[in-house]
């Protein structure tokens, strides 16, 4: 039988699921969307739909934006780690660093995974004929 190797495809539909699942646990309700990207060393992560009706509510002052953006950053520095072992469960690469900020204006929050090596480019040659 031969061997089950993931699509690029399968890999980023996982991370995405990984991620709702993370927000769910950590936040008490995921996106609406999410949506993730293998690009070279490069994980792109956004998620649509982040702000819950409390945080909605909270856009409205200066001092509500500065709190909503302090405490989803040090929801993310204390799951570094967390993160950083699902991103390399799910595709077997070590990750580097983990870059992520949400924009109060659109209720989106963008995650950039860098990796240690190049999974866009395994990945093309596995697939290639």
């Amino acid at each position: 039988m031969a061997e089950s190797v993931k699509t690029k495809g399968e890999i980023e539909a996982a991370i995405s699921e990984a991620i709702v699942h993370f927000e769910i646990d950590y936040m008490g309700r995921g996106p609406k969307e999410a949506r993730s990207y293998i690009v070279e060393d490069l994980i792109l992560v956004r998620l649509k739909g982040m702000l819950t009706p409390a945080e909605q509510q909270l856009t409205k002052s200066p001092d509500g934006v500065e709190l909503i953006k302090k405490m989803r950053s040090t929801i993310i520095d204390n799951a570094r780690a967390e993160f950083s072992r699902v991103i390399t469960n799910t595709t077997g690469v070590a990750v580097r660093d983990i870059l992520t900020d949400i924009s109060i204006d659109t209720g989106e929050r963008v995650f950039v995974f860098i990796l240690d090596r190049n999974l866009g480019k395994e990945l093309t040659r596995k697939i290639s004929p």
